[in-house]
């Protein structure tokens, strides 16, 4: 399995995310708190910032090729990442969890999901580097992925009425209610789960669900396991700052959705019918950026008159 990334480059990477990540948790927000508007929006601003020197990086080493590459990758799954974020407001809302612990919530579901998409990343280019034929049938699995979202659009999910929930509820004795910012309490001399951990698994399931339409859709631009891996854990890195900065405008995205299948539909048509013609890179970040970019200001002005709560309490 060939990768254009060099040692010293995977080991920048890694010590990057290793130091954000421990000043985030460790410095930042070592104490539990309500993330504020602002604070959101300062946070998104410094994960955008390491990312597009991490990009600009990426170009200097490798050619503008491969920062293009890895560009187009981050804002597929930027992109993705927002209408996740509507699952993690559902869940929070289900299951009842305080604003002053969603912070832990996301950050130990984004850890789980590192881990997860690492193993996904290799796991794939290992395949698609023995089995090309499987580019077909990853191609044809993004056009249906995108051809549902279209047929289906602005279906809410409901993971408190889920199959895995109820499995979840019967195999782990779970309290009815939160209890602090703890996973596990003691309750009548037995060990039991609280709402938090049920809701942390869901959030990993539900990321298994977006992490297969995103990595698969980055393959389409490139199959190298550098760029793949590290345009999709920037932008991952920065989903929790995204939440708590556009959780309350979620509703507003009414068209995002149907950008984000015809995206998946694109890429997906890249994909199989890459021995018919050839894309360049460039070309492919432009249409995913006009299709994101459109449906997203389609969708603020369609709702211009909706009244939103963007401040929260600090």
């Amino acid at each position: 399995m060939e990768t254009v990334g060099s040692p010293l480059l995977w080991t920048l990477f890694a010590v990057v995310v290793a130091v954000m990540l421990a000043l985030d948790l460790g410095v930042f927000h070592r104490k539990a708190h309500v993330v504020s508007v602002r604070e959101a929006a300062i946070w998104s601003a410094v994960w955008v910032a390491v990312s597009l020197l991490f990009n600009a990086l990426v170009g200097w080493r490798l050619g503008r090729d491969a920062a293009g590459a890895f560009l187009t990758g981050y804002v597929i799954e930027k992109s993705l990442s927002v209408d996740n974020l509507f699952v993690f407001y559902m869940l929070f809302a289900a299951f009842r969890v305080p604003d002053v612990h969603q912070h832990k919530l996301l950050f130990w579901g984004i850890i789980g999901a590192l881990i997860l998409r690492t193993g996904m990343v290799f796991g794939g280019s290992w395949l698609l580097s023995r089995f090309t034929f499987l580019m077909y049938i990853f191609g044809g699995i993004l056009i249906v992925t995108g051809a549902k979202m279209l047929a289906r659009p602005g279906k809410e999910p409901h993971p408190e009425q889920s199959r895995a929930y109820r499995l979840l509820q019967r195999i782990i004795p779970t309290t009815s209610e939160p209890r602090g910012g703890s996973f596990f309490v003691r309750e009548d001399g037995h060990l039991r789960a609280t709402p938090l951990l049920i809701a942390l698994v869901l959030i990993e399931l539900s990321d298994i669900v977006f992490a297969i339409d995103s990595i698969m859709a980055i393959f389409a631009i490139t199959v190298d396991p550098f760029i793949v891996l590290t345009s999709n854990i920037f932008a991952l890195l920065g989903m929790r700052s995204l939440y708590f900065l556009l959780a309350n405008m979620a509703r507003r995205f009414v068209y995002l959705q149907p950008g984000l299948a015809l995206v998946l539909i694109f890429v997906g048509v890249k994909m199989a019918a890459r021995d018919l013609f050839h894309l360049p890179v460039a070309l492919s970040l432009v249409v995913v950026v006009c299709l994101i970019g459109g449906s997203i200001v389609a969708s603020l002005i369609r709702t211009r008159g909706m009244r939103q709560e963007w401040r929260r309490a600090s």
